[in-house]
């Protein structure tokens, strides 16, 4: 297939487009990516109307980050980051492009749809595109914070970043019931995937069988789905968090981070 072509949406998740991102472009992509590379993510403004590269200034980063995630934030124009799953959307161009990886292929179609639908709800919220521009200058402070090595504070960042969304994404999907029910039963059923290990999690990190920040990553994927995560990560489940966003997001990685130290 070509690099790029218009998906065709039916039922609930073309109601969802038409309620919450009706201009957005939607189109499946004809190869698996990360980032996705200048050279291909330009091919996109033969579909949009215009393209709106977005950079990011170099202070926002530490000496030591994923080359995926130093490259992101230059100049060049590139989409998508390794935390970002089988859909993802964009803002770089107008209208906005919500994009299927080929990888897509392989999941169920009930769950795709509810990712399809997901980024039209995010698109909506107008929430920062990635996790980098959400922490900003403070991502160098997170950073400090995790004090381990910089793919651990590319997960940790990742998860925050979700959970801070998913805090305002998942009071969308909870009124879906009525209005888009095959939807909302998508959401439910990806909650309870999750819910089996949330009460194990802080014995698992215990174990050395999971580490921090992939429990960190599991417990703000359960955020979005009105689970009720363990402690030290219900901190992160309430309105606190979701009005005082990167800053909150900092502090909780500092104390959270030193305690883990201490108790080493």
């Amino acid at each position: 297939m070509a690099t790029f072509e218009r998906r065709s949406l039916t039922g609930e998740v073309a109601a969802v487009r038409e309620a919450y991102a009706p201009d957005s472009l939607v189109l499946d992509v004809g190869r698996d990516f990360e980032t996705l590379p200048p050279a291909v993510a330009e091919d996109l403004g033969l579909l949009a109307d215009s393209l709106a590269p977005a950079s990011y200034p170099s202070e926002w980063l530490p000496d030591d980050v994923p080359e995926t995630l130093a490259h992101y934030a230059s100049s060049d124009f590139t989409i998508g980051l390794p935390s970002d799953g089988t859909v993802v959307w964009t803002r770089q161009t107008v209208p906005p492009t919500v994009l299927v990886k080929f990888r897509a292929r392989g999941t169920p179609d009930e769950f795709l749809q509810f990712l399809l639908a997901e980024a039209f709800v995010e698109l909506s919220l107008d929430v920062p595109e990635s996790f980098l521009p959400f922490f900003g200058e403070r991502y160098v402070a997170l950073d400090a914070a995790v004090g381990s090595g910089p793919a651990d504070v590319f997960q940790v960042a990742a998860a925050l970043y979700d959970a801070w969304v998913g805090l305002q994404t998942r009071e969308v999907f909870a009124g879906w019931g009525d209005d888009y029910p095959d939807l909302y039963d998508s959401w439910r059923d990806a909650g309870d995937r999750l819910a089996g290990r949330l009460d194990d999690l802080p014995a698992e990190v215990a174990r050395g069988k999971t580490s921090f920040a992939a429990a960190t990553e599991y417990a703000c994927s359960a955020v979005k789905h009105d689970l009720d995560p363990p402690a030290p990560f219900a901190a992160l489940d309430t309105q606190a968090y979701r009005d005082h966003e990167a800053e909150y997001a900092v502090r909780w990685a500092e104390k959270t981070f030193a305690q883990l130290r201490d108790d080493a």
